[in-house]
């Protein structure tokens, strides 16, 4: 499967963007609109684009749909700098959610989630998970040092 992203007209832009903020990502096409339309000539119509490995379409497919929050890409990261990088990269533009969610400067969600959350959340046992979810609800950007420090002070 390959998610199909709707932008009003940024498609270019957001490609050349997210590219840059993901490792292994590279262009695949872009596919610009001919005299036949719907779009301007030589508009970017649609393209395909891979980030981290994972293939996506974009479509400008103007202001009639926009992203919410029930759509959301995860990244899971391998720690405290991998979630710093990409929490930056993605809320410059943006703007901050709750519980590790963002959305970006075009207005897609995504989550930034440590490994150490899941680890921590799917603990055996159930105070470790519970003390885990408090601190977790209190964030914006997930910190793993005070999930490690909720943990320890229960």
């Amino acid at each position: 499967m390959t998610p199909c992203l709707w932008f009003d007209n940024t498609l270019e832009e957001a490609i050349e963007f997210y590219t840059s903020v993901f490792p292994n990502s590279s262009v695949e096409s872009l596919v610009r609109y001919t005299e036949a339309g719907p779009g301007k000539p030589g508009d970017i119509c649609y393209g395909a684009f891979v980030l981290d490995g994972n293939r996506f379409l974009g479509i400008n497919g103007g202001p009639e749909f926009r992203f919410t929050e029930a759509v959301s890409f995860e990244v899971r990261c391998a720690d405290q700098a991998e979630v710093d990088h990409y929490w930056a990269r993605l809320t410059d533009g943006g703007e901050e959610s709750q519980c590790g969610w963002l959305k970006d400067r075009y207005g897609l969600s995504w989550q930034i989630v440590p490994e150490r959350l899941y680890q921590l959340l799917e603990h055996d046992d159930p105070a470790v998970a519970a003390a885990a979810t408090t601190a977790m609800l209190g964030m914006r950007k997930i910190v793993v040092a005070e999930l490690e420090a909720a943990v320890a002070a229960m």
